[in-house]
């Protein structure tokens, strides 16, 4: 019997010929949604359909030739009140990232179409890499082993192509699917992260045209902040993990000297002991816990036991950890594209582009969380472009829009998202509702705010609250 991954890259392979999905049930393959070969491969996917969309490489080029897009559509039970459509962020995440998450979508927003595009680069859409990033190549869409080293040369051959996968390019592609299959009753835009960048360059270019309202969930800060970009990263990590630390001391029972956290984990964070109890960078490895409510609840125990020489409890976080990672292994398109997230993060969303490993080692040295992401950032093997008109601009109008941000971000920092809405209320109605205590998305992390933070929006106009907590 074929494995179930057999099965899935056999059915996925369809995607390799523009059109195939319409072209399979004798339709025009760009003006109409078919089912999707893979929607039997799992329950989440039952009953969806499936586009792909000829788009220009370039823009502002077309002579330069196409890119294809992939589209898939979760149709509402009955006749449609409306449509939402879901960017993912990353850069380099695929429209996957929503597929484990999409009953409280539903919940939210019931009697609408789902609608979820993989922005270029990202998932089934053209890809920096088509053949390395393939479904059936030896690491399936993630890099793997060679595929490095031939990806990063034939990006560098065709670097106009690479250059060609900006964020302003992204943003017309939705712009024009939107546009291709906008309904004619509500029409919601809902982004996440990078997501929510992706969203307002669209706006910012295109403006709102049909969109009746934006959901931005974990808003990223304003384009040109020197205080919040991706090179400062560690000092964003650093401040929430101190914080997640305080509110531990604040709380009765949380660790037996809760009010000595930060100097404890002071004096493990640079002991080799820790590092060989952890596995990794012992800063890292605290900095990933804040991602996950649970894990990050845990770091008080892991202490205790570090202290004592044993890394248990480090490991059981970690296994957490793997575990939310498993929700996404039924989608062999859902791995992170490696080149995308150099690509847009080196080229737009970093103020020091020539930050050098010895900096960031001597700002490390004064943190006890921090992320790996800085120093992937100096990381160069393939093109850079330059920031266009575009960067950093507003746009002049917004339709409606609500702002889900939990105060405890480790990526998109609350400052910032403040900061940043409070720059776009000139150009309409934004709302911010900050979720006490989440990390970063809204919609994974704390889905009960997400779900009647949205609902209330889209049916009274307005969020019922400027602020939710996770249920007790």
């Amino acid at each position: 019997m074929p494995s179930i991954r057999h099965a899935l890259a056999s059915a996925l392979m369809v995607l390799a010929t523009p059109g195939a999905y319409a072209t399979e049930m004798g339709e025009d393959p760009h003006s109409s949604f078919s089912p999707c070969p893979d929607a039997a491969s799992d329950p989440s996917l039952n009953g969806s359909l499936c586009t792909d969309v000829s788009v220009p490489l370039d823009h502002e080029a077309p002579e330069q030739g196409k890119a294809e897009l992939f589209v898939r559509k979760f149709p509402a039970a009955g006749r449609p009140r409306g449509q939402i459509w879901m960017i993912a962020g990353g850069p380099g995440e695929s429209g996957a990232s929503f597929y484990p998450f999409l009953a409280t979508v539903r919940a939210a927003l019931p009697g609408y179409d789902v609608i979820i595009p993989d922005h270029r680069g990202t998932g089934f859409s053209a890809r920096l890499c088509p053949k390395e990033e393939s479904v059936s190549s030896a690491g399936g869409t993630a890099l793997s082993g060679p595929e490095w080293g031939s990806c990063f040369q034939a990006l560098n051959v065709d670097a106009a192509r690479t250059r060609a996968f900006t964020i302003s390019n992204a943003a017309r592609d939705l712009a024009l699917l939107i546009e291709r299959f906008g309904a004619d009753k509500d029409r919601l835009v809902y982004g996440v992260s990078y997501g929510t960048q992706l969203v307002l360059r669209m706006l910012t270019i295109a403006g709102p045209g049909g969109i009746d309202g934006v959901v931005l969930d974990s808003l990223i800060p304003v384009e040109d902040t020197q205080r919040w970009d991706l090179s400062r990263r560690s000092a964003v990590v650093d401040g929430v993990g101190r914080q997640v630390l305080r509110d531990c001391a604040d709380l009765r029972g949380c660790g037996v000297q809760g009010g000595r956290l930060e100097e404890r984990m002071a004096a493990l964070v640079d002991d080799p002991a820790t590092a060989d109890m952890v596995g990794t960078p012992p800063r890292y490895a605290f900095g990933a816990l804040l991602d996950d409510p649970e894990t990050r609840a845990m770091i008080p125990q892991i202490l205790d036991r570090i202290e004592a020489g044993d890394g248990s409890a480090m490991a059981e976080a970690q296994a957490r950890r793997e575990a939310v990672a498993a929700l996404f292994e039924p989608y062999p398109q859902a791995p992170s594209s490696i080149p995308l997230v150099s690509l847009i993060s080196r080229s737009e969303n970093t103020a020091r582009p020539a930050l050098t490993k010895e900096q960031i080692a001597a700002e490390e040295e004064d943190y006890l969380f921090a992320s790996p992401l800085p120093s992937q950032l100096i990381s160069g093997g393939i093109p850079t472009y330059e920031r266009d008109e575009y960067f950093a601009a507003r746009p002049e109008r917004v339709p409606p829009s609500l702002v889900l941000h939990g105060d405890r971000d480790p990526k998109t920092p609350y400052e910032g998202a403040v900061e940043h809405v409070a720059s776009l209320e000139p150009a309409g109605p934004v709302q911010l509702v900050t979720a006490h205590g989440a990390s970063h998305f809204v919609l994974m992390t704390m889905p009960s705010c997400f779900a009647e933070a949205v609902r209330t929006f889209v049916d009274d106009g307005v969020a019922s609250d400027s602020a939710c907590s996770a249920p007790r």
